[in-house]
């Protein structure tokens, strides 16, 4: 897999595919990413476990914190890391080790590890580097669009929505 640029096609399948995520460094502070992210997440309808050994058994979001994923009682679709890029690969070893297996193993912006990545693929799990999954959702779904990011027109003009909760699907591309 070409870690500097994946297909449409690749993270819809993804998002479209999973229903669990564990978010490890996930922050009670609501003003950091992996906050909003987490919120957004579960907002869209996915069950999200934060893992923050620092906060075990406290809530952020209304969500149990766990301080390892080993901790996590149901079986994980998708490990999302907010964490530096050299604790990767010890992430991945607890990720390998978890049984079942999660299918996905996600790094935030600004996150890569290569030889952590290539670990993982051999092993079967997809692997997404230095990538968002609350703006490729948004981008995929449309949602980015309505402020005109991802659309190639900028507007002034605000979309006419119609009434009740605007809930979108991804785009499978």
């Amino acid at each position: 897999m070409n870690h500097d640029s994946y297909p449409d096609g690749y993270i819809s399948g993804i998002l479209n595919s999973v229903c669990t995520i564990a978010i490890v460094g996930a922050s009670p502070n609501d003003v950091r990413p992996s906050f909003f992210v987490l919120k957004y997440l579960l907002q869209k309808g996915f069950e999200v476990f934060p893992i923050n050994p620092g906060h075990d058994g406290k809530e952020i979001a209304g969500r149990k914190v766990y301080a390892r994923l080993a901790d996590i009682p149901v079986a994980i679709d998708m490990v999302e890391i907010f964490r530096a890029s050299d604790a990767v690969p010890g992430i991945v070893d607890q990720v390998l080790a978890m049984k079942p297996r999660p299918k996905v193993i996600w790094m935030q912006l600004g996150v890569r590890h290569d030889e952590a990545a290539a670990k993982a693929e051999a092993a079967g799990l997809k692997v997404v580097m230095n990538r968002c999954p609350k703006i490729e959702y948004g981008r995929l779904s449309g949602e980015i669009g309505w402020n005109g990011v991802n659309s190639r027109v900028i507007s002034s003009k605000k979309p006419i929505m119609r009434p009740g909760l605007q809930k979108l699907g991804l785009k499978v591309g």
